[in-house]
């Protein structure tokens, strides 16, 4: 089995960041979705996978609790990450020219009333560290991105703005999937149990479900 970890985005996305700091020995594999960043794993390409599921402030992560059942792999570990969000700009460009700034939508999300602060447009893409390389490859100096000083450094742009995100601990969860199964290490601290289930669409379902808890 390869020794890569495979992840969602492009170089310097967050979680980028999240397989590094938590396997710093395996070669991160960017993959275009989160279909491709599982089915790395199972088809042997990456040995873990590393995947966001929610948010402190925006929530879970669209699709993925779909992707997860389909998926036929073993969460193996967690990871919690303070996420950062830089607010990128050519090398030059001045934070009150900026007309419009890209990113993925959950970040955008997380920056709301500060770029409603700036009189900015936000414009949606695919990953933070993607809207990075395509404002370096654009060349104007009123676009920004938000994406992390890990994608500044990558694709040589300037810290306009540090750490704008509208809340202090902005942190986002990440689970590890693998092929294989591994027993959980020995932990004393508090556990955190998710389901993923699916009801019929009738009256209370969701209360007859979750009433024993």
């Amino acid at each position: 089995m390869s020794e890569r970890i495979s992840f969602q985005g492009e170089p310097g996305a967050n979680s980028h960041i999240a397989a590094h700091e938590a396997y710093p020995n395996l070669e991160p594999l960017p993959c275009a979705s989160f279909e491709d960043a599982f089915a790395a794993v199972s088809e042997g390409q990456a040995r873990y996978a590393m995947i966001p599921v929610e948010n402190s402030v925006a929530g879970r992560v669209a699709d993925v609790h779909t992707l997860i059942p389909e998926s036929g792999l073993y969460i193996v570990g967690e990871r919690f990450v303070p996420i950062r969000h830089q607010l990128l700009g050519l090398e030059g460009a001045k934070l009150n020219e900026l007309t419009h700034v890209r990113s993925h939508p959950q970040a955008l999300g997380q920056c709301r009333k500060q770029l409603r602060d700036l009189g900015v447009v936000a414009v949606k893409t695919a990953d933070t560290a993607g809207a990075a390389r395509e404002i370096a490859e654009l060349g104007d100096p009123k676009v920004g991105a938000l994406a992390s000083a890990l994608a500044a450094d990558i694709y040589g742009l300037q810290v306009l703005k540090p750490d704008i995100a509208d809340a202090v601990h902005n942190t986002t969860r990440f689970l590890v999937f693998s092929r294989e199964e591994q027993r959980a290490p020995a932990n004393n601290g508090p556990c955190m149990t998710s389901f993923v289930f699916r009801v019929r669409n009738v009256a209370a379902a969701l209360y007859k479900a979750l009433g024993g808890f």
